[in-house]
C-alpha cells in the first residue's frame, strides 16, 4: 500500500513512517527538509520535499493513504484546521483514506464533557493550550465531512516518543490504565495506525489509543 506521511520528521510522523517501513508498505515522507528525512529513514527512503501548505492534488492523488501528523508552534496552531480542510477539499468523492492526528482535547471526561477544559487548567496550558485547541476545531471540522473517507486519532493526555506496547482501544472518552495513566507511546500510535490502515474498521469517525 502506498502511504504519504505530512510531517513524517516529527514524533508521530517518524513512528508511523518506520512502522509502515516495517511491515513493507510504500512509505513516502512528505517533509520540508528531504536531507534530515533520509538521515532518519536511510537514503533510499522515499521523499516528497514540499511544505505542506504547497502540495498539489498531483503531488497526493496515487496515494492509498494521506497521514497528518503536521505539527507546529503555538501561535499558528490554526494550521492545523487549514490543512485538513486543504487536505479533504483535495479528497472529496474519492478513495483515498486521511488519517489525522488529533489531540486529547476532544475527548471526553468521566463527565461527559470535553477534555480541553481540564487541560486549561494546567499551570502552564497558556503556553501550548492553543494546539489542543485548534485540533478540537479540526475534529468538530472533519465531523462535517461525509463524503471523505477519514479517519481521526487521539492520543492520550501525555503523548511520548517509545516503543509500542499493548495498547488500549477506545472511542471518544478519554482512557486511563491499570496504573491510572494516560499516556500514549509513538510507537503504540504507530501501530495502532497501520493496524487499522491494514484492516479498516473505523470510516468518518475517531479512535484514541494509550498504553496499556
Amino acid at each position: 500500500m502506498r502511504i504519504g506521511i505530512i510531517g513524517a520528521t516529527g514524533n508521530a510522523g517518524s513512528a508511523i513512517f518506520k512502522e509502515g517501513q516495517q511491515r513493507g508498505h510504500d512509505v513516502v515522507a512528505i517533509v520540508r527538509n528531504a536531507a534530515k528525512a533520509k538521515e532518519q529513514f536511510g537514503e533510499k527512503s522515499s521523499v516528497i520535499e514540499k511544505d505542506a501548505f504547497s502540495l498539489s492534488h498531483s503531488d497526493l492523488q496515487d496515494f492509498d493513504v494521506i497521514v497528518d501528523a503536521f505539527a507546529t508552534s503555538p501561535d499558528q496552531a490554526y494550521l492545523h484546521v487549514d490543512l485538513a480542510a486543504k487536505l479533504v477539499a483535495f479528497f472529496r468523492e474519492q478513495s483515498t483514506r486521511l488519517f489525522f492526528i488529533l489531540g486529547a482535547g476532544s475527548l471526553l471526561n468521566e463527565q461527559g464533557e470535553r477534555n480541553i477544559n481540564d487541560l486549561k487548567k494546567a499551570p502552564d496550558s497558556e503556553s501550548w493550550i492553543a494546539i489542543p485547541e485548534n485540533q478540537l476545531d479540526e475534529y468538530v471540522f472533519l465531523q462535517t465531512v461525509k463524503n471523505v473517507d477519514w479517519v481521526g486519532v487521539s492520543p492520550g493526555n501525555l503523548f511520548q516518543e517509545g516503543a509500542a506496547v499493548p495498547a488500549i482501544l477506545g472511542k471518544d472518552h478519554l482512557l486511563f490504565n491499570g496504573q491510572n495513566q494516560s499516556v500514549t507511546s509513538s510507537g503504540t500510535l504507530a501501530k495502532a495506525i497501520l493496524d487499522e490502515i491494514e484492516t479498516p474498521q473505523q470510516h468518518n469517525t475517531r479512535f484514541t489509543v494509550i498504553d496499556a
